[in-house]
């Protein structure tokens, strides 16, 4: 069996909740021989629902690790989770990833592009296969489109755009590539919407609210005479990433490339910064 460990910040929370039982499922009905082995979380009580470190473990029928050094010993591979808090990231990369061991770091990657490199920088060090994403970029809704498309909007919500953005960035720059140029916020708050200038006339909006479900709207080419295409997500793109993930500890073979992720995390950056300026274009800086 291939052993899998699941680094926390604190583990009751909704990623931790549900992936092992989605990786059992694919295993089942695939004949792949992984489990949720191990587990390591840095603060012992969840603050959602007060589940501590032992009961989780319990419930996932998972070992208890006291440190980040215990859990890359024992494991096979590793999960980095922590998703609400980005910040941890290169704290927990930074003693995991010198291991070598195949690693999914979850969303969102890190804070900032510059935490972001950092990562990249220790993974090329230690020869480490690694990468992270957004789930809803494994949304099968994106696979009838061949990247780079003319234009792109989409929709999403969620608890704060800070957290949530990364969804439809994802989606974003798998559609139109690398290359953004600058960011314009036309509102913030709980309902905002920012246009991302590609220049040539190639754009893409987020447009982002509680009550909006994920959804693409695709231009694949200019010309007038082609309608764009809408389309709701609806996929189970959980599931796809992680087959996503069991495929890059088999291959060794990262499913997203550092410079997409990069690219994710500069237009992230913009992205943010132009909610404090609405109106204004604000440079996608590298």
């Amino acid at each position: 069996m291939k052993k899998i460990g699941f680094i926390d910040y604190y583990l009751s929370e909704w990623h931790a909740n549900n992936y092992p039982n989605w990786i059992n499922d694919i295993c089942r009905d695939s004949g792949k021989d992984y489990k949720v082995a191990y587990a390591y979380a840095e603060r012992e009580v969840s603050p959602r629902d007060n589940v501590t470190t032992d009961k989780w473990c319990s419930k996932f029928g998972a070992e208890r690790c006291d440190s980040i050094e215990e859990i890359c010993e024992k494991s096979d591979f590793l999960f980095i989770l922590a998703p609400d808090t980005p910040q941890k990231h290169l704290e927990y990369a930074q003693k995991a990833l010198v291991y070598g061991k195949p690693t999914y770091i979850d969303k969102t990657f890190a804070p900032n592009l510059e935490e972001a490199k950092a990562i990249f920088e220790i993974a090329r060090k230690h020869k480490t296969p690694m990468f992270s994403t957004s789930a809803l970029r494994c949304a099968e809704e994106l696979d009838r489109f061949s990247a780079p498309v003319y234009s792109v909007i989409t929709t999403g919500g969620g608890m704060s755009l800070e957290v949530y953005i990364i969804h439809q960035i994802e989606m974003i720059e798998r559609l139109m590539g690398v290359g953004a140029k600058r960011v314009m916020s036309l509102s913030g708050g709980r309902n905002a919407s920012l246009a991302i200038d590609y220049g040539g006339g190639r754009n893409a909006v987020i447009n982002f609210s509680n009550s909006f479900g994920f959804s693409i709207s695709v231009e694949g080419e200019k010309a007038a005479d082609k309608p764009s295409v809408y389309l709701p997500i609806t996929s189970k793109f959980f599931i796809n990433m992680l087959v996503r993930i069991l495929e890059m500890f088999e291959t060794k073979k990262p499913y997203v490339e550092e410079e997409h992720t990069l690219e994710v995390m500069a237009i992230r950056d913009a992205c943010m910064k132009s909610q404090r300026n609405l109106y204004e274009w604000t440079e996608v800086i590298r």
